[in-house]
């Protein structure tokens, strides 16, 4: 290899790290963003605010890259997967996140999330016909363990008050997030990955706002658009188009991917500082047992799929 292209691939990956770490960061905020935006709006209310900026910056991200071309040569059945996607994402599976955000600390909320990955092995075995390796059951028990930690000890060190409820939301967002990237999975090849976002948050964005014109919404304070615009930008926006390009220019995929394993437990630095909950020790070591169970599944069981 020339001296100059190892320059040049040397420039990627460090743009790469850079990309990143954007992503990660970003992640690592919402969380918080979530539970200051709940205080000021619905998590319908947050939706649409954060649906409608996503949705903006998607189409920004069209018009820079000048694919706005790719829109009008997608087919009917492809508007019509579309519209399918965009019910499961962004609408059904913000709507059921933000609400177990809503009814839990967020230090509860957030790790049950992260656990879809596992969620993800039983639906890929059930719908792709993706048999499960066995080994893989040792890091499927070891993250279950640490969501049942999380779900049940939390509540009783930290003297919390858990809902049921919410819990089976929290529960139910890994479920939705999981079958909606395995079904956006089997069709990313057949679409840009850019028109794909757009498009998803499209349909989402117009079922809100005809949602919005039956039930009515009340955003009159600046705090709650500001907040609800800060998690379209920070959650479905600029860390998913960061990531994106993290992965085209890096030559280590692997270490992109391993980066976003610190953004939960940066989460919970937020958690702690800005909105003040003091993280009880059942917490920490219920993610990292989720997190662990995913990395040893993901990295240390050897699989066909």
């Amino acid at each position: 290899m020339s001296d100059r292209n190892k320059i040049l691939n040397g420039r990627g990956q460090s743009a790469a790290i850079v990309y990143a770490c954007v992503a990660v960061l970003s992640w690592s905020t919402v969380a918080t963003a979530f539970k200051i935006a709940l205080k000021h709006l619905t998590h319908f209310e947050m939706l649409l605010v954060a649906s409608v900026t996503s949705l903006v910056i998607f189409a920004l991200l069209l018009t820079f890259r000048r694919k706005w071309r790719l829109i009008a040569s997608l087919t009917i059945r492809q508007w019509g997967y579309f519209a399918l996607l965009g019910v499961l994402n962004p609408v059904a599976y913000y709507l059921v996140l933000f609400k177990a955000y809503d009814l839990l600390p967020a230090q509860v909320a957030q790790p049950i999330n992260y656990a879809w990955p596992i969620v993800l092995l039983v639906l890929l075995a059930l719908f792709a016909r993706q048999p499960i390796p066995r080994k893989k059951y040792i890091g499927m028990f070891i993250s279950l363990g640490g969501v049942v930690l999380i779900s049940v000890g939390t509540g009783r060190s930290g003297n919390m008050q858990l809902p049921l409820s919410g819990l089976l939301l929290a529960a139910l967002s890994a479920l939705l997030w999981a079958s909606y990237w395995m079904v956006n999975n089997r069709y990313k090849d057949r679409t840009d990955g850019s028109v794909a976002l757009f498009m998803s948050f499209l349909f989402g964005t117009a079922y809100l706002l005809a949602g919005a014109a039956v039930t009515g919404v009340d955003l009159h304070t600046l705090p709650g658009i500001l907040s609800g615009m800060y998690v379209g930008a920070f959650e479905m926006g600029i860390p998913f188009i960061c990531f994106s390009l993290a992965m085209r220019k890096t030559n280590n995929p692997a270490l992109v991917n391993q980066l976003c394993y610190l953004s939960p437990f940066l989460s919970l630095f937020f958690i702690a500082v800005v909105l003040g909950e003091q993280i009880v020790f059942s917490t920490y070591v219920g993610l990292a047992l989720i997190v662990s169970g995913i990395v040893f599944n993901q990295y240390f069981v050897k699989s066909k799929a």
